[in-house]
């Protein structure tokens, strides 16, 4: 262990490590794994870079999961940028230079490749988890989970996290299914401290110790015969503080000025005191695309940055090979950006969000309004961070956030070596400023991680082919059983572990009825098919072995998977009406699906398999049939980015199962004529990253 005039000392890349990144770095030559916890931009990827150099320097190589495919991307371009690295990339939709001493890679792929080729993994010295708080998430946590505990185990391991509540009991369960010993380093300094104000229209900008004094002030405001502006009062030194608030707006009886005037209000104060560029967090793509529609008119920019803008505008559209002419929406992007004004979300055309954030970097783009994944990993700070409301939906319910997803992207607030502090706003409406848990949200404890282990038919297939039925002690390395092991009662622990195994020797019971498991035989031919398929790996081997595929022509084979995939958000819908033969292939592929989900019903589980939703036919078969992605809109109303997140996904599946089958199987040949029908133009992800 370094002295402490030696851990002062202590550099990587030409920079001074801070304590934490000394203390991991230290670790990391000691042979130990490490779990970082630190707030956003608090320098955490450089210790996963010592960790990578490390390894690579030892002659083994190193793999690097994220949550997320663009943050996978944008970890791929920044290390492809590093002379001294040669990197590869695999995703659902992109594999680039797969054998490469580093490989980026998303946390399913990673934990898919574990069960079907683990010896890919032999000579790899370091896994990093970016994000490994994602072990949270409802949906895909469990993915993280198995990742962690069946990986290969001499691999060490680089966890980094946001800040988390139950951060030394993470550590002990990962100590306790891993080989290595791990070390738990945890900082909650931040390079950019954040000042974090509240603002309602009735009270401006104010602190958090001011809320009681403000809620009377909105209290005596609430009626409809309130003068229409307020007394001026001192000028503070932030946005807002003191200032008149109501500048005529009109009024609603019983409440203070809506949500929408006091956003205006917000972002005018941010304008007038000068604190750009400003990051906009919306809950709803709808409201990015208002937001930044209302404040089109504004200018942000000077003539020389507008004419800076204009020339990296072409610079990006000569990369990428756009031509703006033809395309509406990246014109339009244009004259927001002309202005100073943005937005992105999830929506929006994959190559549409990589110019937003080109130009967002530049420094140029003076106003982004954006959704919650923009804070995920990817490096794109601002001057001030604003958030249009404290409540988002969590995948099950509309609440107020959590306090670590508030951090998540408050994070973003404050660039180093340029801001003393990031500054933080959030608007609060009538009932937020009553009833809105603020001090949990600004200054509570990050909650702590939850398991949701629960594992899925594609990780039971795959064990059951190592293990048989012994698969459920796979549940007692779970960080749920180690959790329920320190809390609770002896008695309720039982009943637990209990219920839990029953749980899992139920789904091998449907399993087996299914005809994919058989206790004497092992996989059966459904299961040896379902385990190469990563996701929707049920439906596709019903349909497979049902022959439905087999009377398909490619396009057909197209619109099936992207229907398996599809999930229609509220609102979307498709113009004109079915055919005859495409009702018969709906009725045939849901028959094929409902054998399953009618076993499963019929098994007690009510959450069973997504049924196919064949909202995209149309749309499928225009695009595999040469249409232009503008033409779509002719025949749906999804937005641009779900149909092409839809489409690469459906192309995913179609690859996995061509590759589960022999050549001289003709559906083999079919599901490739559909893959490359499919795979062209904005859709091809892997052109997009070649050529930027």
């Amino acid at each position: 262990m370094h002295d402490e005039a030696n851990r002062n000392a202590r550099t990587f890349k030409g920079l001074k490590l801070n304590a934490f990144q000394t203390a991991a770095t230290e670790s990391i030559d000691a042979g130990h794994s490490v779990l970082i916890s630190a707030p956003t931009g608090a320098g955490k990827t450089l210790v996963a870079e010592y960790a990578i150099a490390h390894t690579l320097e030892e002659g083994q190589r190193a793999i690097y999961t994220a949550p997320i495919k663009a943050l996978s991307n944008q970890k791929y371009r920044d290390f492809r940028d590093d002379p001294d690295v040669e990197v590869g990339l695999m995703t659902g939709d992109v594999t680039l230079n797969p054998d490469a001493p580093l490989l980026i890679m998303t946390t399913e792929i990673f934990r898919n490749t574990i069960f079907e080729a683990p010896e890919r993994f032999h000579d790899v010295g370091f896994l990093i988890f970016d994000e490994i708080h994602y072990l949270d998430d409802l949906e895909r946590g469990t993915v993280w989970e198995e990742s962690l505990i069946f990986a290969p185990e001499d691999i060490r391991l680089v966890c980094l996290s946001a800040t988390i509540q139950n951060l030394d009991s993470f550590g002990a369960w990962i100590r306790s299914v891993r080989k290595q010993e791990i070390d738990v380093i945890h900082d909650e300094r931040r390079p950019v401290p954040l000042e974090h104000w509240l603002y309602h229209g009735a009270t401006g900008a104010f602190r958090y110790s001011d809320w009681k004094a403000m809620q009377r002030k909105v209290q005596s405001r609430s009626s409809p015969r309130t003068q229409s502006r307020a007394p001026r009062g001192a000028r503070g030194g932030r946005p807002g503080r003191g200032r008149s608030q109501q500048r005529g707006a009109g009024r609603r009886e019983g409440t203070g000025i809506s949500p929408h005037v006091a956003s205006r209000m917000l972002l005018d104060d941010v304008v007038e005191a000068g604190t750009l560029p400003v990051l906009y967090f919306c809950f709803s793509r709808r409201e990015c695309e208002i937001k930044a529609e209302r404040n089109r008119e504004r200018q942000l920019l000077k003539k020389t940055e507008r004419t800076r803008l204009a020339r990296l505008f072409e610079e990006i559209c000569e990369l990428f090979q756009l031509d703006v002419d033809r395309d509406p929406a990246l014109l339009a992007i244009r004259e927001r950006a002309m202005h100073g004004i943005g937005f992105h979300h999830a929506g929006m055309l994959p190559i549409h969000k990589e110019v937003v954030e080109r130009l967002f970097t530049s420094g140029l783009l003076k106003m982004l309004f954006t959704t919650e994944t923009f804070a995920l990993g990817i490096n794109m700070p601002a001057r001030a961070v604003c958030f249009d409301s404290l409540k988002k939906f969590d995948g099950v319910s509309f609440d107020y956030m959590k306090r670590r997803d508030y951090l998540q992207m408050a994070g973003r607030a404050g660039r180093q070596g340029i801001d003393d502090s990031g500054l933080v706003y959030s608007v609060l409406d009538d009932d937020a400023m009553f009833e809105a848990p603020l001090k949990r949200i600004l200054y509570g404890e990050s909650e702590p991680i939850v398991s949701r282990f629960n594992l899925s038919y594609s990780t039971l297939i795959n064990l059951y082919a190592r293990t048989g039925r012994k698969l459920v002690e796979a549940y007692e390395k779970s960080f749920a059983w180690y959790q329920l092991q320190r809390k609770g009662s002896e008695k309720r622990r039982e009943k637990l572990r209990r219920l839990a195994k029953a749980t899992i020797h139920h789904k091998l019971d449907l399993l087996e009825e299914a005809g994919y498991l058989d206790p004497s035989e092992g996989l059966l031919p459904r299961a040896r098919i379902a385990r190469q398929i990563n996701g929707y790996e049920i439906q596709i081997a019903e349909l497979l072995f049902d022959g439905i595929l087999d009377e398909l022509d490619a396009d057909e084979l197209a619109g099936v998977f992207v229907a398996l995939v599809y999930e229609a958000r509220r609102g979307d819908s498709s113009f004109g009406r079915p055919s005859g033969k495409a009702r018969h292939i709906a009725h045939r592929v849901e028959t094929a699906v409902r054998r399953f989900t009618s076993l499963e019903v019929l098994h007690g589980f009510e959450d069973t398999l997504k049924l196919p939703d064949f909202g995209l036919w149309d749309a499928t078969l225009a695009w595999c049939g040469g249409a232009d992605f503008e033409d779509l809109e002719d025949v749906t109303s999804s937005s641009s980015g779900d149909i092409v997140r839809t489409f690469r996904m459906a192309i995913q599946m179609l690859r996995q199962l061509q590759h589960a089958l022999t050549r001289d199987y003709a559906l083999h040949q079919e599901l490739e004529t559909a893959r490359i029908r499919m795979n062209r133009d904005v859709v091809d992800a892997k052109r997009q990253l070649e050529l930027g």
